[in-house]
């Protein structure tokens, strides 16, 4: 068993043992990939201050996202593709979260199916949806999700039309891969990846094969898959989408302040300031940075998360200190995935955990939710990016 003591032991594993598609996927951004190296450089500008002598027993960082009770305000974020990451990866990393005490969000564009996912697991999970043209596809999507039990619709509104990401292009990124001389011989090197493919039958995407009409293999998936992104979705939709789930909304993909003030005016329970890990607008603003003008704008009308750049528990801290009520981790979980399987993503949780608790309590916080501003060293003009 590797010594495991930070996300970066489980990212070095990963790229040994996954295939150079999904690494690949994972990690990148679109074009020159600006925005992608901000979301984790632009965290590092952000000093703690450390304070001494404070009782520190009896520490907690158990919180609440959405009224739900959460072992630390981190949940996973939804990832696509993250069965091709390892054997029924969705289900494993949805197991991981549940044992750990934190919410689980399944992607529409997921290997496992909403009910493959729901069968394993035994607490209600979040589910992610993008909101494509079939709106009869998209309709019965969301009646399954309810059937599952899930407990929260992620609504994804920055993925109308697909950022260009240079590396899958180029990789000939696809769900199973395409078997080529090149990707054969990529495939040979990852033993331990290809067995567990083998043993599995969940190779496509279990949300969409199957559920629309004429979709039954690859090819004719990517051809759907790609005329299907709503280039015309706008808030008079997702107002219909959060009336047809009547539950726990999240709306996911905001950057901007005063699309936060209109998130907020639908009613959302929660927003996640997110630019979809760097891989949509190339030079838009990090997360961490623009979630300061967000919270301005929306004050306590809406819950306020934050996604993307988020690699350690350090990270967390910030988010939250500088006012996110919960974070989201990608690419931290799927590194532990495709490097150790179930045990992998457990690994990235507990890594997380142990430094959001010790950076804590090295600056002078027992409960988690008593984390606030003060802990903080912020430059200046850190947060100007809308002024």
């Amino acid at each position: 068993m590797p010594v495991i003591t930070e996300i970066k032991d489980l990212k070095r594993l990963y790229r040994r043992r996954a295939p150079k598609m999904f690494y690949d996927y994972t990690e990148s951004g679109s074009w020159t990939e600006q925005t992608f190296r901000a979301n984790t450089s632009d965290f590092a500008e952000i000093l703690l201050r450390q304070r001494v002598a404070v009782d520190l027993s009896d520490r907690s960082t158990a919180s609440r996202m959405i009224g739900q009770d959460v072992a630390m305000p981190v949940a996973l974020a939804p990832v696509g593709l993250t069965g091709m990451q390892s054997a029924d990866g969705e289900i494993k990393a949805a197991r991981a979260a549940e044992k750990f005490g934190v919410p689980f969000t399944l992607s529409t564009m997921s290997i496992c199916s909403i009910e493959d996912v729901a069968a394993h697991t035994t607490k209600p999970f979040w589910f992610q949806l993008y909101v494509m043209r079939d709106e009869d596809y998209v309709r019965r999507l969301i009646q399954r999700a309810k059937d599952a039990g899930c407990s929260a619709l992620v609504i994804t509104l920055d993925l109308q039309i697909l950022g260009q990401r240079h590396k899958d292009i180029r990789n000939g990124l696809s769900a199973p891969p395409k078997l080529t001389a090149r990707t054969i011989a990529n495939l040979m090197t990852k033993w331990r990846w290809g067995a567990g493919m083998l043993r599995t039958s969940r190779r496509g995407f279990g949300n969409v094969v199957g559920h629309v009409q004429g979709v039954s293999d690859a090819t004719e998936l990517s051809t759907w898959t790609a005329e299907q992104f709503d280039p015309a979705l706008d808030w008079s939709r997702i107002a219909k989408l959060m009336e047809q789930w009547d539950g726990k909304v999240i709306l996911k993909g905001i950057i901007d302040p005063e699309d936060a003030r209109k998130a907020a005016d639908l009613g959302a329970d929660a927003i996640v300031v997110s630019n979809h890990g760097g891989r949509q607008l190339d030079g838009a603003l990090s997360s961490i940075r623009a979630l300061p003008a967000i919270l301005d704008a929306v004050g306590d009308r809406v819950e306020v998360h934050l996604d993307s750049g988020i690699r350690s528990g350090q990270d967390v801290l910030k988010a939250l200190a500088m006012g996110a009520r919960g974070t989201y981790i990608g690419r931290a979980f799927i590194y532990g995935l495709g490097a150790m399987g179930e045990a992998g993503v457990t690994a990235a949780l507990e890594v997380i955990h142990n430094e959001l608790d010790r950076s804590m309590a090295f600056c002078g916080r027992r409960k988690i939710t008593e984390v606030d501003r003060d802990i903080l060293m912020i430059p200046k003009g850190f947060s100007d990016g809308w002024q």
